[in-house]
């Protein structure tokens, strides 16, 4: 059996009218929208209901599904014990999403668990239902920094463990929209917040699932949206089916957007294999120079095969005779998966300084772990070969967008590269650069600059 239906809801504890104490009037349309979710989730009368919350247990790059029996929590944090909660989970269900995301290579189980206490993004929304209906179990879920394709991924998993077990199941997707809606607010504005909430809002009254996976996440960080994830999920839930989806309400009057959508399955529709089509499209948009197809190469025959690739024939006379540093930097759907280079050369030319600097980004970075022949298909790979460093007298001649840093101090030395998404100023940059280099604020520095040809 499919899944019955999915919810997209906010949780704002001050919507519970004894934690608001009357400020919940403000968002009343967010209320009467929510109490419409609970009676509509009771017509169903699920057995399961499947909740993800940005505020459970969260990993960089594990998805975490909460373990055992059951978990208990109150708004006692929000002055307000007597409102408590005891849930039981669908420890079947759970199992069997453990089990499936192992063969699905999806870094998610029931390992990691830092509070078993339940969460107020999972309360909120089980405040409302418990009003109106209260015979189900629960299985609850954190997001992760993974990319969003990830997490559309492991929605697609989670339909499939319903619909093998047969369970009468609901998805409730919980999270606010932009935090940065009004000057006001508890988090002040950003241009990019309203911009958010109104694409995010337009796409969920399209049902255009799809669209959700194209979210930069740098705007998305700078919207300071808390739920993107949790509705990615969700839209997994939902691949290859046609939705009708109906938007209850949309407030921001608090500075934080406050969204509550429904989306009923109506039938199978090979049109909306979504994340097929993004996967498909980006395949396409990777293909690069031979600059960025030697890196590849290189990382591929190293870690399908643990063998070194010497250098092909048939390369550009600048690759073979030239000499010159060089940065391998490789993401996974927009999200750094390593990066390692070298300042000056160290090879006897720069395909040899891009064939080593490919193996060591992709098995040596000590920020991650090494990628995974699973993880081949979905890298984008970037090589960035460097000019020689020249000594600069201050910050005033450098240039976010035309030059990198180098900033050091006795033998500590820290790198960062040009014209590098969220670095918008060159106080930004020579910051990052102190960071990564160990260099603590105060310590007397001189500066390089250096350009880059980028190659993506």
């Amino acid at each position: 059996m499919p899944i019955l239906a999915a919810f997209m809801v906010p949780h704002p504890p001050m919507i519970v009218p004894m934690i608001g104490r009357g400020s919940e009037e403000q968002v009343r349309d967010t209320i009467r929208s929510y109490e419409r979710v609970a009676d509509e989730i009771a017509s169903l009368r699920p057995e399961t209901i499947i909740l993800t919350s940005p505020h459970a247990t969260m990993y960089a790059d594990y998805f975490h599904i909460s373990p055992g029996r059951g978990a208990k929590g109150s708004f006692a944090s929000f002055g307000v014990p007597v409102i408590s909660f005891s849930e039981t989970y669908d420890e079947e269900v759970t199992r069997r999403i453990e089990k499936m995301a192992g063969d699905w290579h999806i870094p998610a189980g029931t390992l990691g668990e830092r509070d078993p206490m339940l969460d107020h993004g999972t309360m909120v929304p089980l405040w409302f239902i418990r009003q109106k209906y209260n015979d189900f179990k629960l299985v609850r879920i954190g997001l992760s920094g993974l990319p969003l394709a990830d997490h559309y991924k492991l929605g697609m998993l989670i339909r499939e463990v319903v619909e093998a077990t047969g369970r009468k199941a609901v998805f409730v997707a919980s999270g606010d929209l932009s935090h940065k809606l009004q000057d006001y607010g508890p988090y002040g504005f950003a241009p990019e917040g309203p911009q958010y909430d109104e694409k995010i809002m337009d796409v969920c009254r399209r049902a255009a699932f799809g669209e959700m996976l194209d979210f930069d996440e740098v705007f998305c960080e700078k919207a300071a949206e808390c739920g993107h994830r949790s509705f990615v999920i969700m839209a997994g839930a939902l691949d290859a089916q046609r939705v009708e989806a109906t938007v209850l309400s949309h407030e921001d009057v608090t500075g934080v957007g406050y969204g509550v959508c429904t989306f009923y399955p109506k039938g199978s529709d090979e049109d909306r294999h979504f994340l097929d089509r993004y996967l498909k499209k980006w395949r396409k948009e990777q293909m690069g120079d031979d600059y960025v197809m030697l890196a590849k190469k290189s990382l591929e025959s190293y870690i399908l095969r643990d063998e070194k690739i010497d250098v092909p024939k048939g390369l550009p006379e600048e690759m073979l005779n030239s000499r010159a540093g060089a940065f391998v930097s490789i993401h996974k759907f927009g999200k750094l998966r390593g990066c390692i280079g070298t300042i000056l050369p160290t090879t006897d030319c720069v395909a040899e300084e891009i064939i080593e600097n490919a193996i060591s980004a992709s098995t040596r970075d000590p920020r991650f772990d090494p990628i995974k022949p699973e993880e081949l298909q979905y890298l984008e790979i970037n090589v960035d070969v460097l000019s020689e460093p020249e000594e600069i007298a201050s910050m005033d001649e450098l240039d976010v967008k035309k030059y990198g840093v180098i900033v050091s101090s006795g033998y500590k030395r820290g790198l960062l590269l040009p014209d590098l998404d969220g670095v918008d100023t060159v106080e930004e940059q020579v910051s990052i650069a102190m960071q990564k280099g160990g260099i603590s604020p105060g310590e007397k520095i001189s500066l390089q600059r250096f350009e880059v040809i980028r190659h993506r």
